[in-house]
């Protein structure tokens, strides 16, 4: 039985109560799901700047009554003292684990607006450290960032070897380790940074300027609108399904101590070009009966891209028994029905 299975039996036995930061976007309602089909208490916090409303529907529409019962949400900022230290309590008692997911994503999101990016990313990280160091939690788990490699060359990318970085929100992704590291040394509050490689999947926002490659293509494929490729199509990415960053964030938030005050990629391990990728959407969306035959338009590379990113997964399978269950051509066959479905009603 993988390590993951065990942790999910042991959960599944004895409940445990979690804070979700950032709970009602992609990442956070996919934790949050699967959190309460283990009949996990969980607390979220967020305060709606990229989450939604439909996203918490969605999640208890999928999950039982009883199980929907244990999810107390507070509408929350992050850069909030208060805020903070609410939602580490249920029932006067503090929560068991969190985990920290509420951020302001996307490279040109920060570029047009790096002081915004940086109060979220930075203010509203070290007050939830903050919050949660004196809270005295069992564990805390936070959404680090692959920008964070920067320019340095070498692939796979290897989590001790860094180059300088090439956006704000990669710089802000950064100090968060920074502060991370000092929580271990300055106080011994230890922590896990998850490097997370272009994760994808059910309850990525396809809307909007800053929304990430998979949804938006697949959105404009079903619509029939113009698909645009930043440069020659031939950059790269560690695409990551959703399901393998969950697995990561409870793996993670139930390790030993001599696994914390560590970093760790999550991904597959493996490279898709852009051009692949677009070949890749198109496929899933005609196999679940969407015609996507249109070529793609191809412009000028973006600001702050890094031209290829891969990930060396060997720490994370050794020291936390990761083990990911989907490559990219599954996740998106798994994600296509939902798009379908989603963008139908849109």
């Amino acid at each position: 039985m993988s390590r993951y299975n065990e942790i999910k039996k042991e959960l599944l036995a004895e409940p445990k109560v979690w804070l979700v930061t950032g709970v009602a976007g992609f990442i956070g309602s996919n934790l949050l799901e699967h959190l309460l089909k283990l009949n996990q208490k969980v607390v979220g916090l967020d305060n709606f700047a990229t989450g939604h409303q439909h996203n918490l529907d969605e999640v208890k529409s999928l999950v039982s009554k009883e199980q929907w019962q244990g999810f107390t949400f507070h509408q929350g900022d992050i850069c909030n003292v208060q805020d903070c230290e609410k939602a580490l309590t249920y029932n006067n008692s503090t929560v068991d684990y969190v985990l920290h997911q509420a951020a302001l994503g996307s490279v040109p999101r920060s570029i047009a607006d790096p002081i915004t990016t940086n109060a979220a990313n930075i203010t509203g990280f070290l007050t939830m450290l903050q919050a949660a160091k004196e809270a005295k939690v069992k564990s805390f788990t936070y959404a680090a960032s692959s920008s964070t490699y920067g320019d340095h060359p070498a692939l796979p990318k290897v989590e001790d070897k860094i180059g300088n970085p090439l956006s704000p929100y990669a710089v802000t992704k950064y100090v968060n380790e920074l502060y991370a590291g000092v929580y271990a040394k300055t106080y011994g509050f230890k922590t896990i940074g998850l490097r997370y490689f272009n994760v994808f999947g059910q309850r990525q926002d396809p809307a909007g300027a800053y929304a990430a490659v998979i949804p938006k293509w697949t959105a404009s494929m079903i619509k029939g609108e113009d698909v645009f490729i930043n440069g020659d199509g031939e950059t790269s990415r560690d695409f990551c399904f959703i399901e393998n960053t969950v697995q990561m964030n409870i793996l993670a938030a139930t390790a030993e101590d001599e696994a914390k005050d560590n970093i760790y990629n999550v991904a597959v391990g493996d490279r898709t070009t852009l051009n692949e990728l677009y070949k890749s959407i198109q496929k899933a969306l005609n196999d679940n009966s969407i015609e996507a035959s249109t070529d793609p338009i191809y412009r000028d590379f973006r600001a702050g891209d890094v031209r290829h990113s891969q990930a060396d997964i060997s720490k994370a399978k050794t020291k936390l028994g990761y083990e990911p269950e989907f490559k990219i051509l599954n996740g998106i066959a798994k994600a296509m029905p939902w798009y379908k479905e989603f963008l139908s009603t849109c």
